[in-house]
């Protein structure tokens, strides 16, 4: 039985083992034709309680079976691993992972990340990333194309066409929408150069935003939004499919607000800072995104870079940055630092109860980091914090990993492929020493990525990159 096992699955077609180029299997650290683990413990991304000293068996490049040890054959010529102690979940899914970073502070810009960012995402454990949003839809497109040929290390890629913005931009990496039929040309535009979603931005008009809705609708495409000009409830009922970020850039209680008009962020927030989410208001835009399954993407590990003193300083994030990079961070750190009466950290609590309601609503929620603000938060690094801040948000560790690896493969429409560890899947997954199922921290000890059955090492992977953020 051993030697059929062995032979039928030797003789599968390797894809994933033949076509990586020198420069990506620098970066491998386990490759073969099968790949056993045993004693592991498998977390498999339902939300399920975690098995125990189960052995993971990957073919091909994906998962052949999960099953309890003692019960398991192990077939004839695998690579076997014992290891007891260390816990297997899928891979996340990012999905508000943006290949580019700030530039600086002299005038609102956005460096494209196409060399580091890749790198960080897959050694940071995400190996499906929706990029919610470019600054260089053309670059987005290659680089996917690069990593799906093997040629460039990274993540799966779902790549989020240009912003579509109304008039005011907030930066020169943004185009403006002329009117609803401009909307339409370009979300056409986008879609035939193989964008597969669109993302609304603060000043898009609503006119605009139903046009662009229509538009990808029609091509079954979907579209989320950073929204302002237009309120959550209005969007909903236009037929967006996600809003990114969360209650605390929703504008629509904010008093006197105009229709097309973004308000001034401080009123905006103040009026926030006087509402409980347990109250009606809140609530009743909890059940209306609910009505028209509206998913939302937590980006808390962004919005944690506003709250003073917080996050704790990483020093595998000041040794990703470059030089320059490395000064604005901390000086802007600072300055928020020594900032008194600030309303984010009540604005950040009230994220993570916001987040806790529509769940438990009945809401999707989504995962993602958000690279952007002042700098600070990496990519991989930023999406690992997610899962520690969704936890601090209430969330049990298996939950947190579920909303970062299953819910975002069903909103992608991916689900049967990845997201969750089970057989025939793609064998994207991590290995990691300890227990996050227990203690969610434990994300930050990955040993081993495996995408498509191969595994990649996160040192080398963030070695590689040490001293380049913020440049390439």
């Amino acid at each position: 039985m051993k030697a059929l096992f062995a032979a039928f699955f030797l003789s599968l077609p390797l894809f994933a083992q033949t076509t990586l180029s020198p420069e990506v299997r620098a970066f491998v650290s386990l490759d073969a034709p099968i790949i056993v683990f045993t004693g592991v413990r498998a977390v498999d991304g339902t939300g399920a309680p975690a098995r125990e000293d189960q052995t993971v068996i990957l073919s091909g490049g994906k998962i052949q079976s999960v099953g309890p040890t003692r019960k398991t054959d192990i077939p004839d010529g695998a690579r076997v691993l014992d290891r007891s102690g260390y816990t297997v979940i899928p891979g996340l899914v990012g999905m508000h992972d943006h290949m580019f970073y700030p530039a600086g502070r002299r005038m609102p810009t956005y460096n494209p990340q196409p060399f580091s960012f890749p790198r960080l995402y897959l050694a940071g454990g995400v190996t499906t990333v929706r990029t919610t949003g470019s600054v260089s839809g053309v670059s987005d497109l290659s680089l996917k194309r690069e990593i799906d040929a093997g040629r460039v290390p990274g993540p799966r890629m779902h790549v989020t066409a240009p912003y579509l913005e109304g008039p005011d931009s907030y930066t020169v990496n943004m185009g403006e929408l002329k009117d609803a039929d401009d909307a339409r040309r370009t979300v056409a535009f986008w879609a035939e150069k193989g964008a597969t979603s669109f993302k609304a931005y603060m000043h898009i008009t609503h006119d605009e935003l139903a046009a662009a809705v229509d538009e990808a609708h029609k091509r079954g495409l979907k579209i989320t939004g950073h929204l302002c000009s237009v309120g959550f409830r209005e969007a909903a009922a236009l037929g967006i499919d996600d809003l990114e970020h969360g209650l605390v850039v929703d504008t629509e209680f904010t008093p006197g607000k105009q229709l097309n008009a973004c308000p001034d962020q401080k009123p905006a927030r103040e009026a926030l800072t006087r509402l409980e989410v347990s109250g009606p208001e809140i609530q009743q835009t909890i059940r209306e995104l609910v009505a028209h399954k509206v998913a939302v993407t937590s980006t808390l590990s962004i919005f944690e870079t506003l709250v003073p003193n917080r996050p704790p300083l990483e020093q595998r994030v000041l040794d990703a940055l470059s030089p320059d990079a490395r000064v604005d961070y901390l000086s802007r750190r600072a300055v928020i630092g020594q900032t008194k009466d600030s309303l984010w950290p009540g604005l950040f609590q009230k994220e993570m109860q916001f987040e806790h309601e529509f769940v438990k609503a009945g809401g999707l929620l989504l995962s993602g980091e958000d690279p952007t603000g002042y700098g600070g938060v990496l990519a991989g690094f930023g999406d690992q914090r997610q899962l520690e801040l969704l936890v601090e948000a209430g969330f049990t560790p298996l939950e947190a990993i579920k909303i970062a690896t299953y819910n975002g493969a069903q909103f992608l429409g991916v689900l049967d492929r990845v997201g969750t560890i089970a057989p025939g899947k793609q064998a994207d997954l991590l290995l990691v020493k300890g227990d996050p199922s227990r203690d969610i921290h434990d994300i930050e000890h990955i040993e081993i990525v495996f995408k498509d059955g191969v595994g990649y090492d996160p040192g080398k992977l963030i070695d590689s990159v040490r001293g380049s953020v913020g440049m390439q």
